[in-house]
């Protein structure tokens, strides 16, 4: 049987009750979603800005639609335009938003056309020249949002827009990286689509960035799912001394994901205590009817298309992530879509089970038992709650302070960010206490952290003597992060890979 990645010694760092169940990402984690890849969200990071200068505000990035080939023409990977995008603001300890963020897209097909003989045919393609910033005169296929804030419920709380520069009401999105010949400074070009913003109630320098990235998140992703498929012997390190946590591939490295980042500052998100909690949410419309010749508007209009289907009717959420891969790999398959459809207030009456009694520590002693990986057999798990459910006491949650038990990402606003030269990519765990689960930052490795706190390593040790030498291990998928494949500023992903040149080889040219 193959050996699971694993690095023997003890723990170093951790401190003591400081971290909770941590989780990886969530692509394409339930039955539902799978179908509607638009409104699938990958990942949250919610942190303190550590970009120079701007560390009094709070960066807050929601991906959708995963494992974008850069390659993917000639449609690339908008964003729907049916759907209602969703950021929100727990600063009460209640399970409910106090604030959310809405985005809705808006898609203009703008008919460019081509003399072919002696009639002007429009053209397949989202380009028919070169794009760069302030010229898109070449550009066929052109996305703008909205952005608006409501305070109190998400659906009947007060609506406010949120304005760009001049009073804008509609914000550009960059297209999608086509390539170098269509877009020869992709880096600049989408640089100037970051939109300084008024939010209302709010005062202070914001921002606010839509478009395609360069995918973040690092996992083994294809030998984890298929049973950890992972056979690297049990050692302290490496071939030639090298950390066991760069041996294997970040196996999405190639691909693109589209990200909703705003940065806003910490004093517009605080309630009555520095904890704030955040999630993501994408929600459709109820009914959907299949529009069997979709037409243009009329004639002698621009040639934009009635749709292949028609919507309407009530929000229905399909989507939601917080805390990354709680519905991937703790959500039972019969509740994942479940998941997805409710709010966090909801969470200890519907899947407490799946924290009190995970399956995932179970699964790994039966397919590495012989290598000495043991489960905790300690029930309920009251380790794995804090993060999970209620906050971290002195961290992500105020000590001694009610909390009803709900699934979000955490952040305390008064830790200091720590700075981008100083970040220990396995966060609380490393000592660094700006990461994760304080929030999460795009170097947080999450996997590896996920492994070593399911695992048990925060078990007292005088608790379950039998499995302690197995949570002592540092467990690992063997992909590591690289700091220099993100930027140290706002919007903080690295830009996207194009899609040509080849974007394996671009890649490998980092």
């Amino acid at each position: 049987m193959a050996t699971p990645k694993l690095v023997l010694g003890a723990v170093a760092g951790v401190l003591a009750g400081a971290v909770g169940l941590a989780h990886a990402s969530s692509h394409r984690e339930a039955p539902f979603i799978t179908t509607a890849p638009k409104v699938d969200g990958t990942d949250f990071y919610m942190f303190r800005s550590y970009e120079p200068g701007r560390e009094d505000t709070v960066v807050i990035i929601a991906n959708y639609l995963p494992l974008q080939d850069a390659y993917g023409g000639p449609n690339y990977f908008s964003l729907d335009p049916n759907a209602l995008y969703e950021i929100h603001i727990d600063n009460s300890g209640d399970g409910v938003e106090d604030i959310t963020f809405q985005f809705r897209f808006q898609t203009q097909v703008k008919g460019l056309a081509v003399a072919a003989g002696n009639k002007m045919v429009p053209v397949p393609l989202a380009n028919i020249g070169t794009i760069a910033p302030g010229d898109s005169a070449a550009q066929n296929v052109v996305e703008t949002y909205t952005l608006d804030i409501v305070r109190g419920d998400r659906r009947s709380g007060m609506r406010m827009p949120v304005l760009g520069a001049g009073g804008a009401r509609n914000l550009g999105k960059p297209i999608d990286n086509i390539g170098t010949k269509s877009i020869p400074d992709y880096p600049t070009y989408a640089d100037s689509f970051i939109h300084d913003i008024a939010i209302p109630g709010c005062t202070g320098d914001a921002r606010v960035f839509v478009g395609q990235r360069r995918e973040g998140f690092v996992v083994n992703l294809g030998e984890t799912f298929d049973l950890v498929n992972i056979a690297v012997p049990v050692e302290e390190l490496g071939p030639q001394g090298q950390d066991a946590r760069a041996l294997e591939p970040n196996t999405i490295a190639d691909k693109n994901v589209t990200s909703l980042a705003l940065e806003v500052p910490a004093a517009c998100l605080r309630g009555s205590t520095p904890i704030i909690g955040g999630w993501t949410t994408a929600s459709l419309r109820q009914a959907r009817v299949i529009n069997p010749q979709p037409q243009r508007t009329s004639a002698g209009a621009p040639p934009t298309n009635t749709g292949a289907a028609l919507e309407g009717g009530a929000w229905a959420q399909v989507s939601r992530l917080g805390s990354p891969l709680v519905n991937e790999v703790v959500i039972g398959l019969p509740d994942k879509d479940l998941f997805n459809a409710t709010e966090p207030k909801d969470d200890a009456a519907r899947f407490a089970d799946y924290v009190f009694n995970p399956t995932l520590p179970e699964l790994l002693e039966i397919l590495f038992g012989a290598a000495g990986v043991k489960a905790p057999d300690v029930f309920p798990r009251t380790d794995l709650i804090a993060a999970f459910l209620t906050g971290i006491d002195g961290l992500t949650k105020v000590q001694g302070s009610n909390t009803v038990p709900s699934e979000m990402l955490r952040l305390n606003l008064d830790i200091d960010p720590t700075p981008r030269a100083e970040q220990d990519d396995l966060g609380v765990l490393g000592g660094d206490l700006a990461g994760f689960p304080n929030g999460r930052r795009p170097i947080d490795d999450v996997v590896d952290i996920a492994l070593r706190v399911a695992m048990g390593v925060l078990i007292p040790e005088n608790v379950d003597p039998a499995s302690l030498d197995s949570r002592r291990l540092k467990y690992t998928d063997g992909a590591r992060p690289d700091p220099d494949a993100y930027l140290g500023r706002f919007p903080f992903l690295d830009h996207p890979l194009p899609g040509s040149p080849n974007e394996a080889a671009m890649l490998a040219r980092r």
